[in-house]
């Protein structure tokens, strides 16, 4: 399955969120046995502006698609000198890997693909090659990036899975709206709509707004421990 992580606005406090998210999953992946493999990575001087994952594990995405929506952080900035407490936010998708057997068209003229010059880690050869690529689909808005294989034509092929995952997640979940079946989704990823809080001070504290779940233990939750969270929204979404 792939997993994205965006950061919201706030400059440097929503970057660095948005890393620590990022650990937070990627804590969560090794804690399962699962193997969690970057494919894109867009940092900046706070921290992470983007990335995008691809969790492979039993039912990885079954676990985590519940994470799907809008994080919100509250706590004492370390950026800011004057110590207030600031709010920020990050989005979460989540997206299946899809079976070759299930055929999503893709027509040259529903998408751009822009290639680009790889930054960070990688050598020589990311740094001098326009190995990177992005798709964008027109109808839908979604984007897509990778820049983790050497070559222009892996990263495309990466790509493309992606963009298929996230197509087939995202016409799924219009079907269920349709019909009704799943009507809180499109409230719960729209931005405003966090579906989780966790608050560093004046106290500690992590909360579901969906399910109500919640604990004191936000270090322990920042290490990777959401199983409870997970589990409860597996609940939720069964009653739902």
């Amino acid at each position: 399955m792939y997993l994205s992580v965006h950061s919201g606005a706030g400059g440097n406090e929503a970057s660095d969120w948005t890393q620590m998210l990022t650990r937070m999953y990627t804590r969560w992946a090794e804690r399962h046995g699962f193997k969690c493999e970057v494919l894109d990575l867009q940092e900046d001087e706070g921290g992470i502006k983007s990335v995008s994952m691809k969790i492979t594990g039993d039912y990885a995405f079954g676990y985590l698609k519940g994470e799907a929506g809008v994080h919100r952080l509250v706590r004492i900035s370390p950026f800011d000198a004057a110590k207030r407490r600031h709010t920020s936010f990050a989005s979460v998708y989540a997206s299946p890997e899809v079976d070759d057997d299930i055929e999503i068209e893709l027509k040259p003229e529903d998408y751009r693909l822009d290639t680009y010059r790889a930054g960070g880690a990688g050598g020589q050869h990311v740094n001098k090659t326009d190995s990177a690529v992005r798709i964008t689909h027109y109808a839908t808005g979604i984007v897509v990036q990778c820049q983790n294989e050497r070559s222009q034509y892996m990263n495309k092929d990466v790509a493309f899975k992606m963009l298929r995952s996230r197509l087939y997640e995202y016409y799924q979940k219009k079907r269920e709206e349709e019909h009704q079946k799943d009507a809180i989704a499109k409230k719960d990823i729209s931005w405003g709509n966090q579906i989780r809080s966790y608050v560093f001070q004046p106290y500690t504290l992590v909360k579901d707004h969906r399910t109500g779940c919640q604990t004191g233990n936000i270090s322990a939750v920042m290490d990777g421990e959401i199983d409870e969270f997970i589990e409860s929204y597996l609940h939720f979404a069964k009653e739902a």
